[in-house]
């Protein structure tokens, strides 16, 4: 697993924000432009966020099978970093996106200090 820097990118506490407000369309775009400039020790895991966010988007829009197509190509691209990776509890954020796709609740991107 990559070492986690101590400050995140400000773009990817800005995505966080968008998608807890389910802006999930933004909040792509946001991690898209972080995405293409960072390193490559953090490439899945931004995109993976992306993927997520991509999901949750064509749920709200009636596209279950592209939906659940992207949750779970990104839930592949994050297992590297799992438990934890800048402050996101992995497994309980993918937890939430199932739930979400399975049309329980909104999901929600908690950062924990772990």
């Amino acid at each position: 697993m990559p070492d986690a820097p101590d400050i995140p990118d400000p773009r990817f506490l800005a995505g966080v924000d968008l998608f807890n407000r389910g802006e999930f369309f933004d909040a792509h775009e946001v991690w898209e432009d972080l995405w293409h400039e960072c390193g490559s020790a953090d490439r899945r895991f931004y995109q993976s966020l992306i993927q997520a966010a991509v999901a949750a988007y064509h749920y709200s829009r009636g596209n279950a099978t592209g939906a659940s197509r992207l949750y779970h190509s990104g839930r592949r691209y994050m297992e590297p970093f799992r438990p934890a990776y800048l402050g996101l509890v992995i497994d309980a954020f993918w937890d939430a996106m199932a739930a979400h796709l399975a049309g329980a609740s909104a999901p929600t991107i908690v950062l924990e200090v772990v």
